[in-house]
């Protein structure tokens, strides 16, 4: 079989295999073979763009090719923040944790040297701030941790969740209940409405760790009124609250609306969700 190329007269040989055809000239076509219509020799044209070479072949055109790379590079454009650079945050990390090991407990002194640690930093380094929080949190440190943190947030850093979480159970850890409470007042005024359950998770817990049912109430009440729902660790401590406190009825309000109807059981090595009324009852 063979075709007439449109704007010649010489007869080309088409492959019943092949799908691409190239020309001598600056224009092209590509050849598309319609599979149900081969043996009835039906064959279709479609233009495509080409550029002329020494070897005669088929390049793609310019154009083509520049607005690949147009597109491409307007991907890259589009940032809505800035990315720190997190470059050597571990080893600044360790040096900041060696460095308040070996200071007394001063806070003169241990600003002094925290201010010392970041002034030659092009950026804040908070990346290997909160990275030193961390490891001086799993060290049991919580001296150096809360004067860390004071430090971060002193500089109008790290005005986080976690860094919040972080900084009230040090408090807790080291008995420092009325920081811990003065802390928490200035979250509710600032977040109202974006403190996380973890937090109110964590106040509740040291108010259990000190044996202060009273405020475990107040914290709950404020959980209830910004619509935050307790997890099961949280109703457990409320329910013994309300029961120190000699309010029974309150106990049964609280498990009526918040108790899980599903508990989870570990039968034969695997986890089993039952009905908590009927294993219960």
């Amino acid at each position: 079989m063979s075709v007439l190329y449109p704007s010649t007269s010489i007869s080309l040989p088409i492959s019943t295999t092949g799908t691409r055809l190239g020309f001598l000239g600056c224009q092209g076509f590509l050849l598309q073979k319609n599979s149900e219509k081969v043996n009835s020799k039906v064959v279709r044209f479609l233009p495509i763009e080409c550029s002329k070479d020494r070897n005669r072949e088929l390049v793609p055109s310019p154009n083509a090719i520049d607005k690949k790379l147009s597109k491409k590079a307007g991907k890259k454009e589009h940032h809505l923040w800035k990315k720190r650079d997190s470059s050597g945050s571990g080893q600044k990390a360790f040096h900041l944790v060696r460095i308040v090991s070996e200071l007394p407990n001063e806070k003169e002194a241990i600003y002094g040297a925290l201010d010392e640690w970041s002034a030659w930093e092009a950026e804040f380094p908070l990346i290997a701030a909160s990275k030193a929080l961390v490891i001086l949190r799993k060290r049991n440190q919580w001296l150096r941790v809360i004067q860390v943190a004071k430090w971060l947030l002193s500089k109008g850093q790290g005005l986080t969740m976690g860094t919040y979480d972080t900084l009230l159970l040090a408090f807790d850890m080291d008995k420092r209940v009325d920081e811990a409470e003065s802390l928490w007042k200035i979250i509710l005024h600032t977040h109202t409405r974006s403190v996380s359950k973890r937090l109110f998770s964590r106040m509740i817990t040291l108010y259990d760790h000190h044996g202060m049912p009273d405020k475990i109430i107040e914290v709950f009440a404020d959980m209830e009124e910004l619509g935050v729902r307790p997890d099961e660790d949280t109703i457990r401590k409320v329910r013994h609250a309300f029961q120190k406190l000699g309010q029974e009825d309150k106990v049964k309000l609280l498990l009526s609306k918040y108790r899980p109807k599903w508990k989870y059981l570990h039968f034969n090595g695997e986890q089993v969700r039952v009905r908590r009324d009927v294993w219960d009852g």
